[in-house]
């Protein structure tokens, strides 16, 4: 079968959702498929350029993107939408095509429209929440714990101050189009002929905030991790430091609850080091927080894939204090995958890899979270039992092999109804 699969990222520089695309194209390509990516580059000159990766062809399509917030946005959707889909619509012909996978909010209208003008199904892998949320994020506060309730007027209005700072107002006469953005996103992607949700909490919630999707058929299919090739990998690397620590990789940013990583250390008087690896609009505040804290609080930057294998490997836990809706994190599977003790908040799709008390620890509040870090840090047989289940429910429902198996015969599935 021939694949295009459209993605908003893919390696080698992206995040875990570019990552887990590949694991998808990846997993197809080992089953005998072909598998053909289309990357839009907004911002990049317009016009298709060939690329690769791990031989793969990557056709990187690039179209204007003026930096002005919100001028921006409505170039990197209406705009780019409609110059993608027509891209896509001549691709899939000539390329014989006989389905499209897409994975991300700035592909997957243009692949559908593309699909229905060229007659092929099409498949939306939806990874966050951009069908329901402005920003993605169901975040409206900067210190609030509770999600927004929905899209209204009134509440987008609360969302846009803690974005746009004293200039909010100013940014209030743009609500009508960022609510029109959203309607047309919703209503597009219930032409799909399928839509894959990663985690059973991101399909509820889908149902029930997108009512205009209530028709198309949904499956929830997690993102792959390739199991066997982690574990080879990670167990070629030295440990990048001397002696246990606890481990943050992510961003650091409101919705993954990274300002909550200095206080929880310290009320669970952890006496290990706490490396944070990762960047974003929080590091100043974490850095200032660490520079007044008692507890050793280490910030390493950004870090590489192959340098977040290794601090995953040999870290004695791992704390995930996310209080955005974390559709199916990527951190969590790799983490559970090499066996790593967890503390993590209980959000989205966290509780289909974290299985409180049996793949790991779950709570609902910053001061339950210490309290899961002071237990698993002064209890090392409690940290070796979550570890080894957590790695055993890794492979048994994330591992690539299954995961693309059930993606195939989805695809299989909608060709036949299409034939």
């Amino acid at each position: 079968m021939n694949v295009l699969i459209t993605t908003d990222a893919f390696p080698p520089v992206c995040g875990g959702s570019g990552w887990s695309t590949y694991e998808v194209a990846r997993g197809l390509r080992s089953r005998g498929h072909s598998v053909l990516v289309v990357q839009p580059r907004p911002g990049t000159p317009r016009g298709a350029r060939e690329a690769s990766y791990d031989g793969f062809r990557v056709l990187e399509f690039g179209a204007p993107a003026p930096s002005v917030p919100y001028i921006r946005n409505y170039f990197k959707n209406e705009r780019l939408f409609a110059s993608l889909a027509d891209f896509l619509a001549r691709l899939i012909p000539r390329d014989s095509i006989d389905i499209v996978h897409a994975q991300h909010v700035l592909t997957t209208l243009p692949s559908i429209g593309a699909a229905h003008r060229a007659g092929v199904p099409v498949v939306c892998t939806v990874r966050d929440y951009w069908p329901v949320c402005y920003w993605s994020d169901l975040i409206h506060t900067s210190d609030e714990a509770t999600l927004c309730p929905g899209c209204s007027a009134g509440m987008m209005t609360r969302c846009i101050r803690p974005r746009a700072g004293a200039l909010w107002p100013l940014a209030v006469p743009m609500i009508p189009y960022m609510r029109g953005n959203l309607a047309r996103k919703r209503r597009g992607l219930a032409g799909a002929d399928a839509i894959v949700a990663v985690s059973s909490t991101m399909a509820a919630d889908l149902r029930t905030r997108a009512p205009e999707i209530g028709a198309t058929r949904m499956e929830i299919i997690p993102n792959p991790v390739d199991v066997a090739g982690l574990v080879e990998r990670a167990a070629a690397t030295a440990p990048p430091m001397d002696g246990p620590y606890a481990l943050y990789v992510g961003k650091l940013a409101p919705n993954k609850g990274t300002s909550h990583l200095v206080p929880v250390v310290e009320r669970a008087g952890l006496d290990w080091p706490l490396i944070v690896a990762g960047d974003g609009p929080d590091r100043d505040a974490i850095q200032a927080a660490a520079a007044k804290s008692r507890s050793d609080v280490r910030l390493v930057g950004w870090i590489d894939r192959a340098e977040t294998v290794a601090w995953l490997r040999h870290a004695s836990l791992l704390i995930f204090p996310s209080r955005g809706p974390e559709s199916l994190s990527r951190v969590l599977l790799e983490a559970s995958a090499l066996g790593v003790a967890i503390a993590a908040m209980n959000t989205g799709g966290t509780p289909d890899i974290v299985i409180d008390e049996q793949t790991g620890l779950l709570s609902s509040t910053p001061e339950e979270l210490a309290d899961d870090v002071r237990r698993l840090g002064g209890d090392a047989a409690l940290r070796a039992r979550l570890g080894a289940a957590a790695a055993v429910h890794a492979r048994a429902a994330f591992d690539a092999g299954g995961v693309v198996a059930r993606i195939e015969r989805l695809y299989f599935d909608l060709r036949g109804k299409h034939s």
